[in-house]
C-alpha cells in the first residue's frame, strides 16, 4: 500500500495518477478524497488528530507527506510541527517509508541565487523556521536510524490544472481578461518554476527507488535561468495578447494586503522576487536520466488545457 496524505491537492492528484505505475494498491487520504484511479482506496480523515494519522498510515509501506496548510504564518506554527511528530511516529510504528514534499523557504536567502540539495539552511522568514523545524525533526529519527525517509525539495509551482499557483492568479488569469500581468519586486531577476507533472512523476520515482531514501532531493526543475519578465513574455506570446507587465514593489504590496488577506502574508517571502532565484535539479536529472519540461513547453501545456 503507498498512501497520499494530502491527496485532493495538485500534487496528491498527479501523483497517484503516476503510483498506479507502480502498484494498483494506492491510499488517497484528506477531508474529502476523491478517487483519481479505479482501485484507489479513500480514506477520509482530519489529519490535525494523531489517531487518525495512524489510522491512515496502518498498513502502508510508503507515505507521502503533500498535505498544504492555508497559507498563513499562525496556521502552519500551529499545524505542522504535531503533524509531523503523529507522522513520523506512525511511519516508526507500523515500518512505513515517508517521503516528504518540501520546498525551499528555509534556505539561506544569500545562497538562493544557485540552490543545490547542499545549500545551507538559514530560514530568512518565519515560515520558513517552521520549514526548518519540521525537516529537522524527520532527519534527526532518519540519522538515528529510527525512519526511513527522504526529502523532495521543488521551486516554486506552476503547471495545468494549478489554479492557486502564483504564475496562475497573476500572469495568466490576467493576460485571460487583458489585463496587465503583474510581478513582485524585480521582473529581470532569474526564477525557477517547477512544472508540477515533473514534480509528480519524479517523487513516484524517489518513493519508488529504495536507494533513493535517506536523504534530499531536488526534483527535477529545468536548467533554464529565465526571469519573471521572459515567463511573462511567453505567456502573452502563447495567449497571443499583449505583454503588458506591473511590477509591484513592497510598499503597494503591503498597502494591498490590508485588503487582500494572502498578500498580508507575501512581504517576508519578498526576499525570493528582489534577488535571483535559480533551483538546480542536475542530481537528480542524472541519476535517473530525466529531463524537465522547459518553460515554453510547459507554458503551452497550460494555456492547451485552458486557464
Amino acid at each position: 500500500m503507498q498512501t497520499i496524505l494530502g491527496a485532493n491537492g495538485t500534487i496528491g492528484s498527479l501523483l497517484a495518477k503516476e503510483l498506479s505505475a507502480y502498484t494498483n494498491r494506492i491510499r488517497l487520504v484528506s477531508r474529502k478524497p476523491v478517487k483519481v484511479n479505479a482501485e484507489d482506496e479513500l480514506f477520509p480523515a482530519d489529519l490535525t488528530q494523531p489517531e487518525m494519522v495512524d489510522q491512515a498510515i496502518a498498513g502502508s509501506s510508503v507515505v507521502y507527506l503533500l498535505v498544504g496548510f492555508e497559507y498563513k504564518y499562525k496556521v502552519w506554527k500551529k499545524q505542522w510541527p504535531p503533524l509531523m511528530e503523529s507522522v513520523i511516529a506512525a511511519c516508526i510504528r507500523h515500518k512505513a517509508r515517508l517521503v516528504f514534499f518540501d520546498n525551499v523557504y528555509l534556505y539561506d536567502k544569500a545562497a538562493i541565487a544557485h540552490m543545490t540539495e547542499d545549500t545551507p539552511v538559514n530560514p530568512p522568514s518565519q515560515k520558513g523556521a517552521i520549514r526548518r523545524d519540521i525537516a529537522d525533526r524527520m532527519m534527526k529519527e532518519i540519522q538515528a536510524g529510527r525512519l526511513t525517509g527522504l526529502i523532495a525539495r521543488s521551486a516554486d509551482f506552476y503547471g495545468p490544472d494549478n489554479k492557486s499557483s502564483f504564475l496562475t492568479e497573476v500572469v495568466f488569469k490576467n493576460y485571460a481578461k487583458r489585463k496587465a500581468a503583474n510581478w513582485f519586486m524585480n521582473a529581470d531577476k532569474i526564477h525557477s518554476f517547477t512544472y508540477t507533472p515533473d514534480a509528480a512523476k519524479a517523487t513516484a520515482i524517489l518513493g519508488n527507488t529504495p536507494d533513493a531514501f535517506n536523504q534530499v532531493w531536488h526534483l527535477p526543475t529545468s536548467s533554464e535561468k529565465i526571469t519573471g519578465r521572459e515567463i511573462c513574455q511567453l505567456a502573452a506570446q502563447g495567449m497571443q495578447v499583449p505583454a503588458k507587465l506591473t511590477v509591484m514593489p513592497m510598499w503597494l504590496l503591503k498597502l494591498l494586503g490590508v485588503f487582500i488577506p494572502f498578500l498580508r502574508e507575501m512581504p517576508e517571502m519578498m526576499y525570493q522576487y528582489d534577488r535571483d532565484y535559480f533551483f538546480d535539479s542536475s542530481r537528480f536529472e542524472k541519476r535517473f536520466g530525466y529531463q524537465p519540461v522547459t518553460y515554453e513547453e510547459g507554458i503551452k501545456e497550460i494555456i492547451r488545457k485552458g486557464i
